[in-house]
C-alpha cells in the first residue's frame, strides 16, 4: 500500500467535503473529514468497480449509510473519474444539481441507494448482500461480490439497524463488511449523554466478526479490512475510532462540526495545515495519477471478470439471468391468471391474493419475498419453492422474523438491483413499522411490492391496534405510491398485473380477511379498465349520482344501490381500486366515469379525509374517523354504519 499517496488522497477528501460545504453555506462536514482515510484505503484497495461501467454486474456495492455525510462519497465519485466534475461539487446541495444533500440513487452515477434516514443503508446493505448470495446459488461465483457499508453512531441507535444486523448474522452473510464510524459524537454532543452500550458485545451476540482499528491510521484500518474481507463464515463490523472533523484546527471533536461549515478561515487554517495551496477546490497531479493507477489495477479484475461472463453467456443459465435482468413478464401470465384466479367467488381477497402470487411465482424465476412472521395470514408464501437459508441461498421464500422495517428495507435493496419482483408482507395496521421504506422506495423510483392484509376494521376482535382506520388515506399521500385496494378476484388478478408493469414506482397492494362476492361487471366491461384505477360496475347509464367505494366496500355499495333503486333512487356505481392510477386518466376518461356534476358519495371502511376532491360539497363521504373497538365483525359493522339499509338511510336523509 502506498501510504503517502493514500493520505494525500484522504486530506484531498477532507478539503473538498469542507469546501462543497462551506459554498453550499450547508451540510455535514464532521463525518467525511473523520472517514476520509479508512474511505481512502477501502476505494483504493478493497472496493471492486470500474467508473467507465458503473452498473458493472461483479462489482461490490458500497453503501454510505450515514448519508449525511454525502461530501465523502461526491469527492469519492469525482476523484475515481465516476463523472461528477468539479462545477458538480460547487454545486453540492443546489436545485437540480447531481450532489444532493444526502445520496440518490438515480440522480448520482455510483449511488447504489438512497439514504438520508439513518439506518436505512444499513439494512440496505444487508439486503443487497443476501440478494448477492440468492445470485450466486443461482447463476454461480461471478456473482460472489461483496457489500461495504460506512454507518455511524446514529445508524447504530435506530431500531432498524438491530433488525438488519439480527437477520444478517442469522443468515451468516459473509459477503458484508460494515464500517462503523465511531466518533463519540451526535448533534447534541457526546454520545455518553444516550448512548453507552458495548457495540463490540453487542455485534458478536449477531453472530458478526467483530474487528476494531484506529480509523485515522490507514495501516490500522488497512489489517482490519483485509480480516473482514476474508472473513468466511459470518458478516463483520469494523468498528473504527475517529475524530469527527479531524483536520479541523479549532472544531475537530466537537458537535460543532457535525452540521455546520467550517468556515473559510477554518478551511484556511486547514489547508495549511495539510500543507496545500490556497487555491480553491484542488486537487493535485500526484491525487489524480494515485486515482488513475488504482482504476487501472481495478480495471484487470474487470477484464477477468468479462472473460468469464463470456464463458457463462455460453450456458444455459444465461438464458434465465437475462429474463432477470429483462424483467421479462410472459404473454401467457395475464391468460393463465384470469382464467385460474379471477373467477373465485365467495373468498377473502388475501387467500385469493395467495393464490394469485402461486401462479405469479410459476411464471417469473425472479418473484421472491416474504413475510413479517406472518405468512399463514398474509398468504405469501411459495409453495413451489424452499426457503432461504444460511445454508442454501436458492429459495424464494425469505423468512424475517417480527422485523419489519428492516424487511422493506432489505426488499428495497433487491429493487435497486433491478433484477427482481421484490414483495413483503403483514398487516396493514403495521405499515407504519415500515413506512419509512415504503417512502423510500417511492422517492427512489423503485419498484418493491408491498403487500398488506387485514385491511378494515372487519379485522374484528384483535381490535382497534389492529384495525387500520386511518392507514389506507395516510398511505394514498406518498408521492409515487399506488395503493391498490381490490373488490374481488378480478380486481386482485388485474391490481398485481398493473402493479407488476410500474418499473419505477412501488405498491401497496391492500387485502381483505372477510369473504368477498365475485362482483357481476356492466356489459361491455374489460379487465384492462381495472388498470384505469376505476370503472363502472352498475348503472352505467345514470348520470347524476354515484357511489364510489373501493375493496370490500364495492359488494356492499351494490347492495346500496340495489335498496336505493326500490326506493325510487337511481345510483352509478364505481369501483375504485387505485386512485393514483385513476388520477393519472385523461379528463375525459374520468368525467366518463364520475361526471363533473354528479352528486356524489363515497364509501370506504377508513378516514374520509382524501375523499374530499371526489365528493365536493355537496357530496358525502361514508367511513370511520375514529379507532375502532374489539367484538366480531359483523357487531363492528352494525356499530359502524357499514350495512346497506344503514347507509341508504344516511343516503336518504342527507339527500
Amino acid at each position: 500500500m502506498d501510504n503517502q499517496n493514500v493520505k494525500l488522497l484522504s486530506n484531498t477528501i477532507r478539503v473538498l467535503s469542507a469546501e462543497m460545504i462551506e459554498k453550499a453555506k450547508s451540510g455535514h462536514p464532521g463525518m467525511p473529514l473523520g472517514a476520509s482515510d479508512i474511505a481512502s484505503v477501502l476505494w483504493g484497495y478493497f472496493l471492486n468497480f470500474n467508473p467507465s461501467d458503473p452498473l458493472w454486474e461483479g462489482r461490490d456495492r458500497f453503501v454510505l449509510s450515514a448519508g449525511h455525510g454525502s461530501a465523502l462519497l461526491y469527492s469519492l465519485l469525482h476523484l475515481f473519474s465516476y463523472g461528477l466534475t468539479i462545477d458538480d461539487l460547487k454545486n453540492f446541495r443546489q436545485l437540480d444539481s447531481k450532489t444532493p444533500g444526502h445520496p440518490e440513487f438515480g440522480v448520482t452515477k455510483g449511488v447504489e441507494v438512497s439514504t438520508g434516514p439513518l439506518g436505512m443503508g444499513f439494512a440496505n446493505a444487508v439486503g443487497l448482500a443476501l440478494a448477492s448470495k440468492i445470485k450466486q446459488a443461482r447463476f454461480g461465483e461471478l456473482f460472489n461480490y461483496n457489500v461495504y457499508a460506512i454507518c455511524g453512531d446514529g445508524c447504530l441507535m435506530e431500531g432498524i439497524s438491530s433488525e438488519a444486523a439480527s437477520l444478517a448474522g442469522h443468515y451468516k452473510l459473509n459477503n458484508l463488511i460494515l464500517i462503523y464510524d465511531s466518533n463519540n459524537i451526535t448533534i447534541e454532543g457526546n454520545t455518553s449523554l444516550s448512548f453507552t452500550e458495548d457495540t463490540k458485545k453487542r455485534f458478536e451476540s449477531y453472530n458478526f466478526l467483530v474487528l476494531e482499528c484506529n480509523g485515522q491510521d490507514i495501516e490500522s484500518a488497512f489489517d482490519a479490512l483485509t480480516k473482514a474481507t476474508n472473513e468466511k463464515e459470518r458478516p463483520s463490523i469494523i468498528i473504527a475510532k475517529t475524530t469527527i472533523g479531524f483536520g479541523s484546527v479549532n472544531k475537530s471533536n466537537t458537535c460543532k462540526v457535525h452540521g455546520s461549515p467550517l468556515g473559510a478561515d477554518e478551511i484556511k487554517l486547514m489547508k495549511e495545515n495539510f500543507g496545500f495551496p490556497s487555491d480553491e477546490f484542488f486537487v493535485s497531479n500526484e491525487v489524480k495519477s494515485f486515482c488513475e493507477s488504482l482504476i487501472n489495477k481495478k480495471q484487470e479484475k474487470y477484464n477477468a471478470w468479462n472473460q468469464d461472463f463470456e464463458k457463462f453467456k455460453r450456458t444455459s443459465k444465461y438464458e434465465e439471468f437475462k429474463t432477470y435482468k429483462e424483467k421479462t413478464i410472459p404473454e401467457n401470465l395475464e391468460k393463465e391468471l384470469l382464467e385460474k384466479i379471477s373467477i373465485i367467488d365467495n373468498d377473502a381477497t388475501r387467500s385469493i391474493s395467495g393464490k394469485t402470487l402461486q401462479v405469479l411465482s410459476s411464471y417469473l424465476p425472479n418473484l421472491i419475498g416474504g413475510s413479517a412472521d406472518l405468512a399463514p395470514s398474509n398468504n405469501t408464501y411459495l409453495a413451489d419453492s424452499k426457503d432461504v437459508t444460511s445454508n442454501d441461498f436458492e429459495g424464494k421464500n425469505i423468512r424475517f422474523g417480527v422485523r419489519e422495517n428492516a424487511m422493506g428495507a432489505i426488499m428495497n435493496a433487491f429493487s435497486y438491483e433491478k433484477m427482481w419482483f421484490p414483495y413483503c408482507s403483514t398487516f396493514l395496521v403495521f405499515s407504519d413499522y415500515l413506512r419509512p421504506t415504503i417512502r423510500m422506495a417511492a422517492l427512489a423510483k423503485i419498484q418493491t411490492l408491498f403487500i398488506f392484509t387485514h385491511d378494515s376494521i372487519a379485522v374484528g376482535e384483535d381490535g382497534p391496534t389492529h384495525q387500520p382506520v386511518e392507514t389506507i388515506s395516510s398511505l394514498r399521500l406518498i408521492p409515487n405510491l399506488y395503493v391498490f385496494r381490490p373488490a374481488d378476484a378480478m380486481e386482485v388478478v388485474m391490481c398485481y398485473l398493473k402493479a407488476l408493469s410500474l418499473k419505477e414506482s412501488p405498491s401497496a397492494l391492500l387485502f381483505t380477511r372477510q369473504k368477498l362476492p365475485l362482483l357481476e361487471k356492466e356489459e361491455g366491461f374489460n379487465p384492462h379498465d381495472i388498470f384505469k384505477g376505476a370503472y363502472i360496475v352498475r348503472n352505467k347509464e345514470v348520470l347524476d349520482k354515484v357511489i364510489i367505494a373501493t375493496g370490500s366496500e364495492v359488494s356492499l355499495a351494490v347492495e346500496v344501490s340495489k335498496v336505493l333503486e326500490e326506493k325510487g333512487e337511481k345510483y352509478r356505481v364505481v369501483s375504485m381500486p387505485c386512485m393514483e392510477a385513476f388520477l393519472e386518466q385523461s379528463k375525459e376518461y374520468q368525467e366518463s366515469i364520475i361526471p363533473n356534476t354528479a352528486r356524489i358519495v363515497t364509501i370506504e371502511m377508513g378516514s374520509t379525509l382524501v375523499w374530499g376532491k371526489f365528493v365536493g360539497k355537496d357530496g358525502i363521504s361514508i367511513g370511520i374517523d375514529t379507532f375502532g373497538e374489539s367484538a366480531p365483525a359483523s357487531k363492528l359493522l352494525e356499530r359502524y354504519g357499514f350495512t346497506a339499509n344503514k347507509i341508504t338511510e344516511k343516503i336518504l336523509s342527507l339527500f
